[in-house]
C-alpha cells in the first residue's frame, strides 16, 4: 500500500536488540538448571538433570506446585465469572457510566502490587482470611478480573448486536440468548482472559508474601524463600519448568486468537 514503508535497518536492529535483552535472562536460566554444581552456576564438568529430579521428587516442591495450581484454578474461575459478567453488562448498557466501571475494573493493574497487598493485609486480618486458601484465591481472583474484562470486551466489540436482536425476536429469553448466542461468539475472548488470569495467579508473589505464611506456601513463595536461604539450583529448574508451562499457555492463547480472527 502507498505510504507504508518497511522498517529500516536501524528500526529492525533496535527491535532485535530489545527482544534479545528481554529473552537473554530467560535463556541463561536453562544452563544454570543443568549445572552439575550444588549452587547456582554454569555447568563445569558436564550437564546434569539431577536438579529437575529433585524438584519432581521433593514433597516440598510438589506440594507448592499443587497449591499454586489449585489456587490458580479457583482464582481463574472467579476472574472469568466476574470479568465476563462485568464486560457483558457494560456492553449491554453502553453508557458513559460504564466507562467508569471499566476503569475501576482496571485498577488492580494500575495500582502497584505492594500497595494492593498492604490493603489486603489490613482488610483480610479481621475477616480471618490471612494465610488461608480462600484469602489467596479471592486476592488472585480479583486482581485477575482486568485480564478477563479486557479480552471479553475486545471480543464483544466485534460481536454483531443484530444476532442478539434476532434471537430475542424469535422468542428467546435473555438467559437463552446469553447461553446460545452471545457466549459461543465471545468464547475465544473468555478463554484468552482465563489463560492470562491463570498465569497471573500462578506467578504472583507480592500479595502471597503479605497474606500467607505457613499454611499457604505457593511455588513463587518457595522460590523466594529459597533465594533468601540458599542458592539451590533446583530453583533454576523450577524456573525452566515455569517458563515452559507459561509458553504453552501463551501458544494456546495465540491459537485461540487465530481461530477467533479466522
Amino acid at each position: 500500500m502507498d505510504g507504508i514503508h518497511p522498517p529500516g535497518r536501524t528500526a529492525r536492529g533496535l527491535a532485535w536488540a530489545t527482544a534479545l535483552y528481554l529473552v537473554l535472562p530467560i535463556l541463561i536460566v536453562l544452563p544454570v538448571a543443568l549445572t552439575d554444581q550444588r549452587f547456582l552456576s554454569l555447568p563445569q564438568d558436564g550437564i546434569s538433570f539431577r536438579h529437575f529430579a529433585t524438584v519432581l521428587t521433593s514433597p516440598e516442591w510438589l506440594g507448592s506446585i499443587w497449591q499454586s495450581f489449585v489456587i490458580a484454578v479457583f482464582a481463574t474461575v472467579l476472574s472469568v465469572v466476574a470479568g465476563t459478567l462485568c464486560a457483558i453488562g457494560c456492553w449491554r448498557i453502553s453508557r458513559r457510566a460504564t466507562e467508569l466501571v471499566r476503569v475501576l475494573m482496571l485498577l488492580p493493574l494500575i495500582i502497584p502490587s505492594i500497595v494492593y497487598a498492604i490493603g489486603l493485609y489490613r482488610y483480610f486480618g479481621p475477616l480471618g482470611l490471612l494465610d488461608r486458601f480462600a484469602g489467596v484465591v479471592i486476592a488472585h481472583g480479583v486482581t485477575g478480573i482486568p485480564y478477563v474484562v479486557i479480552t471479553v470486551s475486545t471480543a464483544l466489540a466485534a460481536f454483531d448486536p443484530r444476532l442478539e436482536q434476532a434471537a430475542r425476536g424469535m422468542g428467546a429469553s435473555l438467559a437463552q440468548t446469553l447461553r446460545w448466542v452471545i457466549l459461543p461468539r465471545i468464547a475465544p475472548g473468555i478463554f484468552s482472559g482465563a489463560i492470562f488470569a491463570f498465569i497471573h495467579s500462578w506467578d504472583e508473589l507480592v500479595m502471597v508474601l503479605f497474606i500467607a505464611s505457613r499454611d499457604v506456601f505457593t511455588l513463587p513463595r518457595r522460590i523466594w524463600d529459597g533465594i533468601n536461604e540458599n542458592l539451590d539450583p533446583a530453583m533454576a529448574a523450577v524456573a525452566v519448568l515455569l517458563v515452559l508451562f507459561t509458553t504453552l499457555l501463551l501458544m494456546l492463547d495465540l491459537a485461540l486468537r487465530r481461530r477467533r480472527d479466522s
